[in-house]
């Protein structure tokens, strides 16, 4: 099974950020949105610049059709700030260059995020590793499985453990310590 994975060095995020903010500002808010939001593909792909003028990004998920509010982190209103300055309001975030006013695809989103997975050696990166990773972060932080399957919207604490691969990371803790 090749389940994508998230991302959880802290110091390779850190590098692929940097590496992003300077090669592509758009790759760079995309790859910002996933990481800050937990937000799916399919909604960051929707977001155009007047969601995301205030503190708060509300949205209708396209998956579950539940209306959902995320406050931006520092880091993130920051970068979004510069980037949408003198911007169209109805401009889409993540545009194509083909098109007038259209997003990206989910499937360049995945090319993008391949690249940029091939450069830092990473493996099982996709389009879903974004939520994951923050899923996982959030996790790794505030240890608040209640809360963040509320974020994710799942239905109980043990998926969200396995989609953001706290199980996993257990049971190969387990797996390094047989010595018989």
């Amino acid at each position: 099974m090749n389940v994508v994975q998230p991302i959880r060095d802290k110091v390779l995020l850190q590098e692929m950020k940097e590496h992003l903010k300077k090669s592509n500002e758009r790759n760079y808010i995309l790859f910002l949105l996933g990481i800050h939001t937990g937000l799916r593909i399919s909604d960051i792909l929707r977001l155009r610049v007047r969601d995301v003028l205030g503190w708060d990004i509300v949205l209708k998920e396209k998956k579950t059709d539940k209306h959902k509010e995320v406050k931006m982190s520092n880091e993130l209103k920051r970068a979004i700030r510069s980037y949408v300055k003198d911007k169209p309001k109805s401009e889409f975030l993540i545009k194509s260059r083909n098109g007038k006013n259209k997003p990206i695809t989910r499937g360049m989103a995945y090319v993008i995020l391949n690249q940029l997975a091939e450069e830092f050696g990473l493996e099982r990166i996709g389009t879903h590793s974004l939520r994951k990773t923050y899923g996982y972060n959030h996790y790794k932080k505030f240890n608040d499985v209640v809360a963040l399957q509320q974020i994710l919207n799942h239905t109980d604490q043990r998926e969200t453990l396995i989609y953001i691969g706290i199980k996993q990371d257990e049971l190969n803790k387990m797996q390094g310590k047989i010595d018989w």
